[in-house]
């Protein structure tokens, strides 16, 4: 018997072949990874293209509204039923309000409305739209209170269209019916107003910081057909068109507004802007409050205590650029009348003392020159080449010698227009937190439509950008 060979079958391994083209290849691939990656991780620098214009710093306040008010009470208890609208003016003998001590003429108005099917006017309900619609587009949950105002006040409206139409024929449903009640006449000219809040009496001197606390106000108002009790309220009458508006006022405010004697001020709820005589006083409480005399509009807020509006500044123009692009930097300060032109270029620069054992001849250095004054010339510590702490500069045609060392500060940005950081100088106008409004047309400055760092606390001077 034969005996099988063993039949064992190795796998040929070929030769790893490593070309150049493929270690190019991976060296290439290698690069664009880390490539791609580094620039995903680097923060972006964003920038800024700069516009001409300037900033609205309009200042929004809540005031509170003194007028000359009397308040006038009743002589009797009775049922009252008002002749006049509210904020409608009486002169001296206008009826204001009738007081029935039985309650028969409340009955009678009422049967005489049912009687003739009286309903409110079109004049009357767009005049019900419109106070609800002011009160809707002006409503601010942190005062949620003033609902209640809308509420009563629109409720007193109501009344007082339903009613007044039967009032015109009082008279003689009284003589038909043989009521009898009494017809109280404004001994005074004036508006109208059937809101009560102890505010009448408050004078400009008494006004302190607990007056501004609309948590407790309180207001009361009387409606046609109420019970009124003998020497209560019934009414107030509006004796002047002048009113005031006073308001607390900050550190800055005063500042702000130090050398004014007049403001511009816009209602927003009212769509409205006038112009008030503006003054200082000290409360009771001895802080200061700012105070605002206006001779128009009164009528407008006679159901008004309490109101806010918008003071108008004046805007400064110029070029608008935001807060995060300015930053500080530090300059050498060499007197304006060292700096000369060298030799036939147009350079600007000092001339400079360069000690050798020829002597000290004068070497003309240019500079860059970020921003002059009458006095001074503020020079780059940074440009290479350039003027360092210790060197002296020698006067043109002269032999006077500045030793450079004082240094000061400007703000500025970082112009990107050349594909790197170009430090520019800004003087600014005018402020909020966001934006900065800087001068235009100045020399070594910004232009319209110049593209800076919009951070600039992520790059130095001269650093180079990949847009």
């Amino acid at each position: 018997m034969t005996k099988k060979k063993n039949k064992k079958v190795v796998r040929y391994r070929r030769p790893l072949n490593i070309n150049v083209g493929m270690i190019i290849f991976a060296i290439i691939f290698l690069y664009l990874v880390f490539s791609v990656s580094t620039y995903l991780r680097r923060e972006k620098i964003q920038f800024y293209e700069v516009v001409e214009g300037g900033i609205v710093n309009n200042k929004v306040y809540t005031g509170l509204i003194l007028r000359e008010e009397q308040v006038k009470t009743a002589d009797r208890t009775g049922y009252i039923h008002y002749y006049l609208r509210e904020g409608k003016r009486a002169s001296v003998g206008s009826r204001i309000y009738s007081l029935d001590e039985t309650g028969s003429l409340d009955s009678l108005l009422k049967e005489n409305a049912q009687a003739s099917g009286s309903s409110l006017s079109q004049e009357n309900l767009s005049d019900l739209k419109k106070q609800l619609s002011s009160f809707v587009l002006s409503f601010d949950s942190v005062n949620f209170s003033s609902i209640y105002d809308t509420r009563m006040s629109l409720e007193t409206s109501v009344m007082e269209y339903s009613s007044f139409s039967a009032l015109d024929q009082l008279d003689k449903l009284a003589k038909e019916s043989g009521a009898v009640f009494e017809q109280v006449k404004s001994d005074v000219s004036g508006v109208v107003s059937y809101g009560i809040d102890s505010y009448e009496t408050l004078t400009p001197a008494d006004v302190r910081a607990e007056s501004f606390d609309r948590s407790n106000y309180n207001k009361t108002t009387k409606k046609s057909g109420d019970l009124i009790d003998s020497g209560t309220p019934a009414y107030k009458i509006i004796t002047s068109g002048s009113w005031s508006i006073l308001f607390p006022l900050t550190e800055e405010d005063k500042l702000l507004f130090a050398d004014r004697t007049a403001l511009r001020v816009n209602f927003k709820d009212q769509s409205m802007s006038t112009v008030g005589a503006y003054s200082t006083i000290t409360g009771a409480d001895g802080a200061a409050y700012g105070r605002l005399d206006f001779t128009k509009y009164m009528e407008q807020f006679i159901s008004d205590r309490f109101v806010s509006f918008e003071i108008q500044m004046e805007q400064a123009e110029g070029l608008k650029i935001p807060v995060s692009s300015v930053t500080d930097k530090s300059f050498y300060l060499i007197p304006a009348d060292y700096m000369t032109q060298g030799g036939d270029s147009t350079d600007t620069g000092f001339n400079k003392e360069v000690y050798n054992e020829n002597g000290t001849p004068v070497v003309f250095v240019p500079t860059t020159i970020y921003y002059s004054d009458d006095e001074y010339c503020y020079v780059d510590m940074d440009e290479e080449g350039g003027l360092k702490a210790g060197d002296y500069v020698v006067k043109p045609e002269s032999d006077e010698r500045f030793q450079i060392g004082r240094t000061a500060s400007l703000k500025g940005v970082y112009n990107i227009n050349k594909g790197y950081t170009i430090f520019k100088q800004i003087d600014v106008l005018d402020s909020n937190s966001e934006f900065y409004t800087v001068r235009k047309n100045m020399s070594y400055g910004l232009s319209v439509y110049d593209h800076i760092v919009l951070d600039a606390s992520m790059v130095e001077e001269g650093q180079l950008l990949y847009q």
